[in-house]
């Protein structure tokens, strides 16, 4: 059977590998000039590892995941540590009894922290949400306080939107720890490459049955008839997996659906460190969100340091921009199931991955994601 793939993210590249090894032949259209998606990274001038599309950890709870990634390159122990710059004191986040530390006087700090363990008792972690809806008015204060130095103003830069129009789902993206412990995620498996994310897509992707075409923008081949997707105007039988924004490929006859993008600006300097922490957020800061620190993203022996100031900004089709990150709210959800439900009556098409499914994933969820339909592929194929 021949397949198309639309995109060689790690939605794509992992679909196509696992469609590979069960004999097909596939096809990987990718419209960039790299396989990687937004995982790709490459060493720059000064011979630093970065990555182009933003910073990237491997996370996940899973072994049977890790066991997959590890089949396509070798990966070490990494814990990433964040932090945020408020009222000119860097403070951890995931925010901690440190962060309670860093601006509260000792005495009311004590009170705070014993009140947090006695209301959320048996939680190691609660959400911002929580905090803001206790009954205990010093939680609520500390909450609120948080919500207005950096929950909301990052929301607001980083989606456009007010922190209360998102979905709650974002703003408990990010919990409070209940104790000293410092560290992004909490998950058994955390790990960068040994080598780089692109020697895991190149050997990813190197198996005879895929055939990689790089600098094809799909949209220019695709259209849609009834049920059917035309191939350059014609009728196919090849079987589609697209990863790409659902509303592009029918031309945003329901409307766009919003995804946010990134400028990254891009800077050097001759000093061993800027941050505390590899990616740390300001959210006073004019228009940017976070600084992410390559020399610390993994650990490297650098002369200098080379980082990445973040703008977000409203994704525009046409445009030389990226979407990164599906905006979720009630409407926007609403729509993307719209498009979704036109998408599965489509013959031989199937969708996958962060922009398609209209889902803020993490690698690990991206990853299972793309397991699971090579499997219900493989099963229908069967049948």
């Amino acid at each position: 059977m021949d397949f198309l793939v639309i995109g060689a993210g790690l939605s794509g590249g992992v679909i196509a590998r696992q469609l590979a090894e069960q004999g097909h032949q596939v096809t990987i259209w990718e419209k960039r000039k790299q396989v990687g998606g937004n995982m790709y990274d490459y060493r720059d001038q000064y011979g630093i590892l970065v990555h182009k599309y933003g910073p990237h950890t491997f996370h996940t709870k899973e072994k049977a995941l890790y066991d997959y990634m590890c089949r396509f390159e070798n990966w070490e122990p990494y814990q990433l540590t964040c932090g945020a710059f408020i009222e000119g004191k860097f403070t951890p986040t995931p925010f901690n009894f440190q962060t309670i530390d860093d601006y509260y006087e000792p005495q009311k700090a004590q009170t705070l922290k014993e009140h947090l363990k006695e209301y959320f008792k048996g939680k190691t972690q609660v959400t911002v949400v929580e905090v803001l809806a206790a009954k205990d008015d010093l939680i609520k204060e500390y909450g609120q306080f948080l919500f207005d130095q950096d929950y909301s103003l990052y929301t607001a830069k980083q989606w456009g939107i007010s922190a209360q129009a998102v979905d709650p789902s974002i703003l408990k993206r990010v919990p409070l720890r209940l104790s000293y412990q410092e560290g992004y995620f909490d998950d058994s498996y955390q790990v960068m490459p040994k080598h780089s994310y692109t020697t895991f897509f190149q050997n990813l992707l190197q198996h005879p049955n895929i055939n990689v075409k790089l600098g094809i923008d799909a949209l220019d081949h695709l259209e849609i008839s009834q049920d059917k997707v035309l191939l350059d105007g014609k009728a196919t039988d090849k079987i589609m997996i697209y990863t790409g924004a659902l509303d592009e490929l029918f031309k945003q006859s329901l409307g766009p659906l919003p995804y946010r993008s990134l400028k990254f600006v891009w800077k050097h300097e001759a000093r061993s460190s800027l941050q505390p922490y590899p990616v740390t957020a300001y959210p006073k800061a004019p228009g940017y969100t976070r600084i992410t620190e390559y020399n610390k993203l993994p650990l490297q022996k650098t002369l200098g340091t080379t980082y990445a100031v973040e703008y977000p900004l409203l994704y525009q089709p046409g445009t030389v921009q990226e979407p990164y990150y599906p905006l979720l709210t009630k409407d926007s959800i609403k729509k993307a199931q719209s498009y979704q439900a036109r998408a599965l009556k489509l013959q031989n098409f199937y969708f996958c991955g962060r922009l398609a499914d209209f889902k803020y994933y993490n690698m690990d969820q991206a990853l299972k994601r793309a397991l699971d339909l090579a499997c219900k592929i493989g099963r229908e194929l069967d049948e």
